[in-house]
């Protein structure tokens, strides 16, 4: 990763246990349920992006910010790192100028609301996957209490597909070839 380039192009640094979590797993899925997305450099509105990557994301949070508070003149800066199967955003809420003190913003998509919860990237998944919450933050509880979720790089899973395997059972993918995969 060009850290510079991209935090350069977002005019902030990254979370010190996301970038470390990049740097050891990378992009990828957690239990084929929770998207973790890499880094990418920061355009205007209106410049290509990747397909729901980072940028994406962010403007979708955007959007989600205006319409659960409809009177509110200012939206905070959302960045996202991650979605979800349920349709639910992860993002950070970076108001802080101390990237390492941003917390976790959930849009529960089923709730229409959005939740902040006091931990970085890494303590939230953590929290997660031990069910140290309330209450599950995210539309499925797949991962609620998972224990031992497995994470998949994006490449792996790409790879496993196109070998006609499914990514998370190990079996033959009785749909394999049948969407331009």
């Amino acid at each position: 990763m060009d850290w510079g380039t991209i935090e350069a192009s977002w005019g902030t640094r990254f979370p010190s246990d996301y970038k470390e979590f990049v740097a050891a797993y990378g992009e990828g899925a957690i239990d084929d349920y929770l998207a973790v997305m890499a880094p990418e450099t920061h355009g205007e509105p209106g410049v290509e992006t990747a397909y729901e990557g980072m940028q994406q994301e962010s403007w979708n949070a955007e959007d989600m910010w205006r319409a659960a508070n409809p009177g509110e003149a200012e939206i905070p800066r959302l960045i996202s790192w991650g979605v979800d199967s349920s349709a639910d955003v992860l993002c950070w809420l970076a108001t802080d100028k101390d990237p390492d003190k941003w917390p976790v913003m959930v849009w529960n998509q089923d709730d229409a609301r959005w939740t902040e919860y006091a931990s970085g990237m890494v303590e939230f998944l953590c929290r997660l996957f031990r069910a140290e919450f309330d209450e599950c933050p995210l539309g499925a509880v797949s991962l609620w209490g998972a224990g031992s979720p497995i994470f998949l790089h994006k490449n792996e899973e790409q790879r496993l597909r196109k070998a006609g395997v499914s990514p998370w059972t190990g079996e033959p993918d009785p749909y394999a070839g049948m969407f331009g995969e």
